[in-house]
């Protein structure tokens, strides 16, 4: 069931409180820099932002793709990429502890961040996981045919 207002979906918001939590530490952890163009530091810890936020970033848009579709396929593709992104972001938090991040408070504070939006995405996956069409399993739609 596509909803007509992303807003009011849970795992939305909750993709959304991720987003906004990861820019803040992100610009934090870069002392303030100019967070559109830390890909081009040469600093570590500027490229483990940059892609902390790029992940971030991409959640709510794969669930506004899923939401947008009919398409099993392309819904539970959406899902199996935010379930990566998740992971990322996780890998994210342990390079910045690697890379000397005293303030490990808060990437605690990220970590139960996704810790929340998990439960709500296990709550929305099952909902897009259920088939609602013929026997193909969503593979015509995919294939593109």
């Amino acid at each position: 069931m596509p909803y007509k207002n992303l807003r009011t979906l849970p795992v939305y918001r909750k993709a959304m409180e991720l987003c906004t939590m990861s820019r803040e530490i992100a610009s934090y952890v870069t002392h303030n820099k100019d967070l559109l163009k830390l890909y081009q530091s040469n600093s570590l810890r500027d490229h483990i932002a940059d892609s902390l936020l790029t992940d971030a970033i991409l959640i709510p848009q794969q669930i506004a793709q899923a939401e947008s579709t009919e398409s099993y396929a392309v819904r539970m593709k959406s899902a199996s990429f935010i379930n990566i992104m998740i992971g990322n972001i996780i890998s994210y938090c342990n390079g910045l502890e690697n890379d000397g991040l005293k303030e490990r408070e808060y990437l605690d504070l990220l970590r139960k961040e996704i810790d929340s939006f998990r439960k709500s995405f296990k709550k929305w996956r099952k909902s897009i996981g259920k088939n609602s069409g013929g026997s193909n399993w969503g593979f015509n739609d995919y294939m593109g045919y």
